[in-house]
C-alpha cells in the first residue's frame, strides 16, 4: 500500500498536466501552419513595391499584400462593380522597365471618384493576377484602341494591383485573433511545465490556499495517503484528514473539517432510444466556495464516500434538497457579507 501511494497525488498531478499538453502544442502547430499558408502578417505589414514590374514574382512568392508609390497615373474610362456598386476605378501607367503598361484600381475616395489624371499616390493594395474583371477591361481598350486581344495583352502586364482588395481592417483583426491565441497557447503551455515541474502551484494546490499553506497541506495529505488510506475506490479517497480525488477528469484536495455539504447527482446514457448506462456524480461543498464533482462513477462507490465523510464530519449535510440548498446559500451570502466588510 505504502508503495503504490508514494506520491500518488504529486504523480497523477503531472500526469494530468502532461497530457493537457497535447492541446496547446497542436494548436500551435496549427497556427504555425497558417502564418506560413496565409498572408496575414503581410496585411499588417505590407511590403515595399519598388518597381512596378516585380509585381509577377512578388504574386509568385505570394508576397501580394504590399505598399507602393506610383507616378502618372491616367484614368481608363472604366470602373469595377461589386453589388451593384462602384468599387473601384482602373488606371493605367507606363512601365518604363519593360516597355509594358500597368493596371492600377483604385478605391473610390483615393482617386476621387475617378480624377482624370493623378500625379503621384502612395497607396496599399493586393497584386492580383488576371481575373473575368481585367480580361474584360483589356477587352475593352483593345476596342478602343483598335488593337487585338493578343496585341494588348502583350503591352500590359498580366498582373495588376487593387487598392480595394487590400483589407486593412480584416486583416489587423486577424492578425490579432491569431497573435492572441498563440499568446494564450504559449502561456498556457508554459504553465502547465510549470504544474508538471512543480505539482503545488497547480490550482487543484492552490486551491488548499483558503485553508492553510498549499505545500503543507499538499505534502499532509501525501503523506496520509501513502501511510493509510481510510476509504479508496478507483479515483476517489479518503485519508484522516482529507478527500482526494484523482481522475482523469481532474485532480482535488479539500480537508474533511471544512466540507459543508455533499450528494450525488445520477446521469443517464443512451444512444437513440437504448438506455445502455448510468454514472453517478459525487458533489461537494467546501467553506471558501470550493466546489468539486467527480463525475462517471459507480453508485456503490459514491455512496460509500457519502457514508464515511458523513460519519467523519457530522456537520455536512447530506443530499439535494430544497432545504440543504437554503441552508448553504445562507452561508455563502453571509460569507459574502463579512468579506466584503472593511
Amino acid at each position: 500500500m505504502q508503495e503504490n501511494y508514494e506520491h500518488y497525488i504529486s504523480k497523477n498531478i503531472k500526469s494530468l498536466y502532461c497530457k493537457r499538453l497535447f492541446g496547446p502544442v497542436i494548436y500551435l502547430i496549427f497556427s504555425i501552419v497558417l502564418w506560413c499558408t496565409l498572408p496575414i502578417a503581410s496585411v499588417v505589414f505590407p511590403s515595399e513595391l519598388s518597381k512596378i514590374s516585380d509585381m509577377g514574382s512578388m504574386y509568385a512568392q505570394k508576397d501580394v499584400f504590399v505598399s507602393a508609390t506610383l507616378n502618372h497615373l491616367s484614368f481608363t474610362g472604366y470602373t469595377a462593380t461589386r453589388f451593384n456598386r462602384t468599387s473601384g476605378y482602373y488606371y493605367y501607367m507606363d512601365n518604363p522597365d519593360k516597355n509594358e503598361c500597368c493596371i492600377i484600381l483604385l478605391s473610390p475616395t483615393t482617386c476621387e471618384q475617378g480624377l482624370p489624371e493623378i500625379e503621384q499616390i502612395t497607396v496599399r493594395g493586393k497584386i492580383l493576377a488576371a481575373d473575368p474583371g481585367f480580361e474584360t477591361l483589356l477587352i475593352n481598350l483593345s476596342g478602343d484602341l483598335s488593337w487585338t486581344k493578343s496585341g494588348i495583352r502583350s503591352k500590359v502586364n498580366a498582373y495588376y494591383l487593387s487598392e480595394p482588395d487590400f483589407r486593412y481592417g480584416m486583416g489587423i483583426f486577424l492578425f490579432l485573433l491569431l497573435a492572441g491565441s498563440d499568446a494564450a497557447a504559449i502561456l498556457t503551455l508554459l504553465f502547465f511545465i510549470l504544474f508538471i515541474l512543480k505539482p503545488e502551484f497547480s490550482p487543484p494546490c492552490q486551491k488548499l490556499g483558503h485553508f492553510g499553506k498549499p505545500k503543507e497541506l499538499l505534502d499532509l495529505a501525501e503523506e496520509e495517503l501513502a501511510t493509510l488510506p481510510q476509504l479508496a475506490t478507483e479515483d476517489m479517497f479518503i485519508t484522516e484528514h482529507f478527500f482526494i480525488e484523482t481522475s482523469k477528469y481532474g485532480i482535488a484536495i479539500v480537508p474533511i473539517s471544512e466540507i459543508i455539504w455533499i450528494y450525488k447527482h445520477s446521469t443517464l446514457h443512451k444512444l437513440f432510444w437504448y438506455h445502455f448506462s448510468i454514472s453517478y456524480t459525487l458533489h461537494i461543498t467546501a467553506n471558501k466556495h470550493v466546489y468539486i464533482h467527480c463525475p462517471k462513477n459507480t453508485k456503490s462507490d459514491i455512496d460509500g464516500i457519502i457514508d464515511y465523510l458523513a460519519e467523519a464530519n457530522h456537520n455536512i449535510l447530506v443530499g439535494f434538497s430544497e432545504k440543504n440548498r437554503q441552508i448553504i446559500h445562507g452561508k455563502d451570502t453571509k460569507l459574502n457579507e463579512e468579506e466584503s466588510k472593511p
